[in-house]
C-alpha cells in the first residue's frame, strides 16, 4: 500500500501516495522541470509556490515549474497535493496577548544565550521589500504589526515599536502596549531610544541581511556615544524561536514582453556596463528585485502585488550578469531569453561571490542605502564605490513607450473605476460595506485588458476608519456605506502595460457630509491643484515642491503625516525610488519621464479621512530663460464634486478642476455603457453647473 504524504494527500481525485505519485511524474519523461521523478522535490516545490502570493494568471502558472503538457491524471495529483499543503500551510498571524508574550520572551531567551542585550527586528528583508514575503515577516510574527514600514527593538526588560505618522493608530490597534512602548520614528528614533535604554558596554544585535550599512551607522553612532557596541548576528535570533516559519516563495517568473518593455535588456545592460567602465568598476551588486526584474526584462510572483522576482545580482562591466536566484523559478523560455551572458546560480552562492570580490581587491559599486549591511561585510579587501544602485534612475525615466503604456493602462483603469463609481451609487441603496467595495472594485478592474492583479491591497475606510492612513478592512472593522458618511477609497492595479494607483475620497450618496469635512476636502483639492499646476526648474527636487501642496492646509492649522507623493512604476512596485515629494529632504532631481503621485490630505482622528490622489508624468514646459519642467496628469478618475465647496476655489482652481473632468470624460465617454456614461456625464459637469 502506498504510504501518504505527511501533508494528508488524499481523496480527490482519488487516494494518491509517494508511489502512486513518483511513478507519474517518472511518467512525464524528459518534459518534467525536477532534477528527478521525485515525490519529495514536487513536495517541497509546491510548498514554495503555496508560500508566494496567489498571481493573477488564471491558469495554472505554476503547473510549468514542475512539468510541460502534464498528462491529466498527474495534473489532478499535483492540483490535489498543492491544496493538500496550502491547507497546511502556517499562516503568520499575531495571536492573543498571551502568544504575543510568549513570543517576545522566547526571543529574549535567544539573547541571553548570546549574551545580547538587545535585538533589532525591522520589518526589511535582503531585499528591502515594504511587504516582505512570509518566511520574512519577522516583525509581524513577533509584534503583531501588519503595515509597511515599522521597526522594533527587543531588550531584556524593555521592548518598543516604531513607526511613521501613517501607523500611529494602526500601532496603536494590533500591537500590545503591555509589551511594547509606541513611539513614532522621528519624534524618538529607535537608535536614540536603544541608546537611552541600555548600559555601557551593552552588546546590542542586528541581522546584517535586514538592515543597510546606512541603517546600522545610525545604531553604531547612538550606541557609541552610551560606551555600547551593534554586533552583526547570524542566524537571526527570530527566525531560531520562529518554529513554523513558512517556506522561501517559489513562483515563476515571465519574460516581459519587449513591445511593454520599451528597450531590451541586452540594450540595458550593455549601456549599464559601459558606464561602470567608464568609472572604473568592475562590478556593481544588485540587490533590489526591481532593479533586478528591470534590467532583465523579467516579472515575477514572490511578492504580493508587486510582480517581482527575488533574486541578488552582479552586473559586470563587460555587460555579464550572475544572477542569484531559485533555478526552480525559471522556465526554459526564461533562460532562453537570458542567453549566455546570464548565469544563473543557486542563492546560496551570493555571499562566496562577494567573498571572491573582496579576495581579488575588485573595484565594486554597491548602493549603501539599500544593500544588505552584510554585502559590504562579504566584501572584505574589495575597492568599493558608494553609490546609487545604476538600474534606479534609469528605471525611473520611462521612455517613450514605457509612457505610452501607462497612459493606456490609467484609461483602461479609469473606465473600471468609473463602471465601479457608478455601480456604488446604486449599491448604497441597497446595502453596502468596505468588504464588499474591494470585492467589487477589483471584479471590476479584472474584466480590463492585462490585468495582473492588484497593485497594493485596497484601503476602503468609511468614517473614522478612513482616518488610519493605510487601514484595510476586516471582518472585525468592517463598516457599512452610510448616507453622508465620508468614504476614502485608495487603490491600484497592475497591468502588463502598467502600473496604477488612485485615492477618491466621496460623499456617500443620499445625504449632506459634515461641512467641517467638506472644507478640508476642498483644502485638500487646493493643495493637489497647485502641485499639479506647478512649473519648477530643472535640478528641483521633490522636497522643494512638497510645501506647495500643503500651504491652503497650513494656512488654517492642519497638516497630514506623509509624504505629498511617490515615485511609481511600470508594471513593477507601486512605490519606486529614487525620486519622492516629501517634507524629508531628498536631493534627486525630478526629471522628465519620471511618474510620481500628488497625493495631499488630511485625517480627523475618530472622524474621517481624506485624500486625493493622481500619478503623473513629469515633463518639459514651455519654453522660457532657463528649462523649466512640470506634470501632466496619468489619472483618469473623476473628483467627487459633492465634496467641494465652491467658494473656497479661486477661478483659476475651477478652471484647473473643469479641465480636468472635461479630459476625464472626452477619453473614457466612448469605451462606457449607457448607463456608466450618463454617470460619468453627471459626475464630470462644470463645478459651477
Amino acid at each position: 500500500m502506498a504510504t501518504p504524504f505527511d501533508t494528508g494527500l488524499s481523496g480527490h481525485p482519488r487516494d494518491i501516495g509517494e508511489r502512486e505519485l513518483g511513478r507519474l511524474l517518472d511518467a512525464a519523461g524528459d518534459r518534467l522541470r525536477l532534477t528527478e521523478p521525485s515525490p519529495a522535490l514536487a513536495r517541497d516545490l509546491l510548498a514554495g509556490v503555496v508560500a508566494a502570493p496567489v498571481p493573477w494568471e488564471g491558469d495554472e502558472g505554476w503547473m510549468p515549474l514542475i512539468v510541460d503538457r502534464p498528462a491529466r491524471e498527474l495534473a489532478d495529483a499535483l492540483r490535489t497535493l498543492k491544496t493538500r499543503l496550502a491547507a497546511a500551510q502556517p499562516r503568520i498571524e499575531p495571536g492573543d496577548r498571551e502568544t504575543a508574550a510568549a513570543r517576545l520572551e522566547a526571543v529574549r531567551g535567544q539573547l541571553a544565550t548570546r549574551g545580547l542585550a538587545g535585538f533589532v527586528v525591522p520589518l526589511s528583508d535582503p531585499h528591502q521589500l515594504e511587504n516582505p514575503p512570509a518566511n520574512a515577516q519577522r516583525l509581524r510574527w513577533l509584534t503583531g504589526f501588519t503595515g509597511s514600514a515599522g521597526v522594533a527593538v527587543v531588550l531584556a526588560e524593555e521592548a518598543a515599536v516604531f513607526v511613521d505618522g501613517r501607523y500611529t493608530l494602526q500601532a496603536e490597534r494590533e500591537v500590545d502596549p503591555k509589551l511594547y512602548r509606541h513611539h513614532h520614528v522621528t519624534e524618538r528614533p529607535p537608535a536614540d531610544w536603544t541608546a537611552a535604554n541600555v548600559s555601557a558596554g551593552a552588546r546590542v544585535g542586528y541581522d546584517p541581511w535586514t538592515m543597510t550599512e546606512d541603517e546600522v551607522a545610525r545604531y553604531v553612532a547612538a550606541l557609541g556615544r552610551v560606551g555600547g557596541t551593534l554586533v552583526a548576528i547570524e542566524p537571526n535570533p527570530v527566525d531560531v524561536v520562529w518554529a513554523d516559519r513558512p517556506p522561501a516563495p517559489v513562483s515563476r517568473v515571465w519574460v516581459h514582453d519587449a513591445r511593454f518593455a520599451g528597450a531590451s535588456s541586452v540594450e540595458k545592460r550593455e549601456g549599464l556596463a559601459a558606464t561602470l567602465a567608464a568609472q572604473g568598476i568592475s562590478t556593481a551588486v544588485l540587490t533590489l528585485p526591481d532593479s533586478i526584474c528591470w534590467l532583465l526584462d523579467v516579472r515575477g510572483g514572490d511578492v504580493a502585488c508587486s510582480p517581482l522576482m527575488l533574486a541578488f545580482a552582479l552586473l559586470h562591466s563587460d555587460g555579464r550578469v550572475d544572477l542569484y536566484v531559485d533555478s526552480r523559478k525559471l522556465t526554459p523560455e526564461v533562460r532562453a531569453h537570458f542567453g549566455s551572458a546570464v548565469t544563473v546560480h543557486a542563492p546560496s552562492a551570493f555571499s562566496g561571490a562577494l567573498e571572491r570580490l573582496g579576495a581579488g581587491g575588485a573595484a565594486v559599486l554597491v548602493d549603501p542605502g539599500s544593500a544588505p549591511a552584510a554585502v559590504f561585510g562579504r566584501l572584505g579587501a574589495a575597492e568599493v564605490t558608494r553609490q546609487a544602485d545604476p538600474c534606479q534612475m534609469p528605471k525611473a525615466c520611462k521612455s517613450a513607450i514605457e509612457i505610452d503604456g501607462m497612459q493606456a493602462a490609467h484609461e483602461r483603469d479609469g473606465v473600471a473605476m468609473v463602471r465601479f463609481l457608478a455601480w456604488l451609487e446604486g449599491a448604497v441603496a441597497t446595502g453596502i460595506d468596505e468588504l464588499g467595495v474591494a470585492e467589487n472594485l477589483l471584479r471590476f478592474r479584472a474584466e480590463g485588458e492585462y490585468f495582473r492583479g492588484l497593485s497594493f491591497p485596497t484601503i476602503a475606510g468609511v468614517g473614522p476608519n478612513g482616518a488610519i492612513v493605510h487601514y484595510h478592512s476586516s471582518p472585525a472593522t468592517n463598516r457599512t456605506l452610510m448616507p453622508g458618511d465620508v468614504f476614502l477609497l485608495d487603490s491600484g492595479a497592475q497591468y502588463w502595460d502598467g502600473t496604477t494607483d488612485v485615492t477618491r475620497t466621496l460623499a456617500v450618496p443620499g445625504a449632506v457630509p459634515p461641512r467641517e469635512a467638506r472644507e478640508a476636502f476642498t483644502r485638500v483639492l487646493k493643495g493637489h491643484i497647485a502641485l499639479a499646476r506647478a512649473r519648477f526648474p530643472e535640478g528641483t527636487s521633490g522636497s522643494q515642491l512638497d510645501a506647495i501642496a500643503r500651504l491652503p492646509l497650513w494656512e488654517v492649522g492642519l497638516d497630514y503625516d506623509h509624504g505629498t507623493g511617490h515615485g511609481v512604476g511600470h508594471y513593477l512596485g507601486v512605490h519606486e525610488g529614487p525620486q519622492r515629494i516629501s517634507k524629508v529632504p531628498n536631493r534627486i532631481a525630478l526629471k522628465p519621464g519620471m511618474v510620481v503621485s500628488i497625493e495631499p490630505g488630511y485625517y480627523r482622528t475618530g472622524g474621517f479621512g481624506i485624500r486625493i490622489e493622481n500619478l503623473a508624468t513629469v515633463v518639459p514646459m514651455g519654453p522660457g530663460e532657463r528649462r523649466m519642467l512640470g506634470f501632466e496628469a496619468l489619472t483618469v478618475v473623476p473628483i467627487d464634486r459633492a465634496m467641494v465647496l465652491p467658494e473656497l476655489l479661486t477661478s483659476d482652481e475651477s478652471v484647473w478642476l473643469d479641465i480636468y473632468h472635461k479630459s476625464v470624460r472626452d477619453r473614457l465617454i466612448g469605451r462606457l455603457d449607457a448607463t456608466a456614461a450618463a454617470w460619468l456625464e453627471r459626475a464630470t459637469r462644470p463645478i459651477g453647473a
